[in-house]
């Protein structure tokens, strides 16, 4: 059984910073790209970022583009994604998942999150007081 399960949220103020964590077991981790999306009440989902199997290529929004990092350690499972200089519009549920079927396109590294295949975790709330 495939599980993914997200950590390290919470509040901090503007400014600050948080990490979370993604574990997925029961899958072959680096058959995945990893991903964290976001969402808020009454707003469509985000795709904030992707990384491939091997770290080669990352995505990222460009409202956290010089802020935020995506990284994974294949030997652990994990994923990680590194938020700083946090604002209020970051607060959200964040949600990682395992993806399946990520490509290139123009130059650029895309990570469906509709795909057959993607795993998701149950989200962990990150919320930036002002």
């Amino acid at each position: 059984q495939v599980e993914v399960a997200e950590f390290g949220g919470g509040s901090v103020q503007t400014g600050g910073s948080l990490r979370l964590s993604c574990t997925a077991s029961g899958l072959t981790f680096d058959d995945y790209a990893m991903g964290w999306f976001r969402q808020t009440a009454g707003k469509e989902r985000e795709g904030v970022a992707c990384i491939s199997w091997n770290s080669g290529s990352t995505y990222y929004a460009d409202s956290v583009k010089g802020r935020f990092t995506i990284s994974r350690d294949n030997a652990k499972n994990t994923a990680y994604l590194q938020m700083n200089s946090l604002k209020p519009e970051d607060t959200a549920m964040y949600y990682c998942a395992a993806l399946r079927f990520p490509y290139h396109s123009g130059g650029g590294y895309v990570c469906p999150a509709d795909d057959v295949g993607n795993h998701w975790g149950q989200g962990t709330q990150v919320t930036v007081s002002s």
